[in-house]
């Protein structure tokens, strides 16, 4: 079984770009007005509408503190902060805003072997 989360967008063609050249998705799925992305095991897709759907945050999981540095080097630019670490949930992460304002996450959960400092 799989789903799929949608997201209404104004700007439908620039928003697609953004999560396909900044953030590695790939596309999935086009239908007449929807465009559905895939990144690793994640499918959301965005669908031209009146008004942008700007709730909830999309979190894009990476296998190292490593991989989360380096994405944060090529989207330094929209991030909001530097990656830190959250000891609440052991990951180290960052958060950052596509070019509609939706909130999106990049983390990686941290291991055993992983140091908090």
């Amino acid at each position: 079984m799989a789903g799929i989360v949608f997201f209404g967008t104004e700007s439908p063609a620039t928003v697609v770009d953004f999560y396909t050249e900044r953030l590695g998705a790939e596309r999935w799925l086009e239908q007449p007005d929807c465009t559905v992305l895939q990144y690793d095991n994640l499918l959301f897709g965005f669908c031209d509408r009146e008004d942008p759907d700007l709730e909830g945050t999309i979190t894009f999981v990476l296998d190292s503190r490593a991989a989360v540095d380096e994405a944060y080097d090529r989207l330094e630019d929209i991030a909001h902060e530097q990656p830190v670490m959250n000891e609440t949930y052991c990951i180290y992460q960052f958060f950052g805003s596509d070019p509609e304002g939706r909130t999106i996450e990049v983390q990686t959960f941290l291991h055993e072997t992983d140091s908090i400092n």
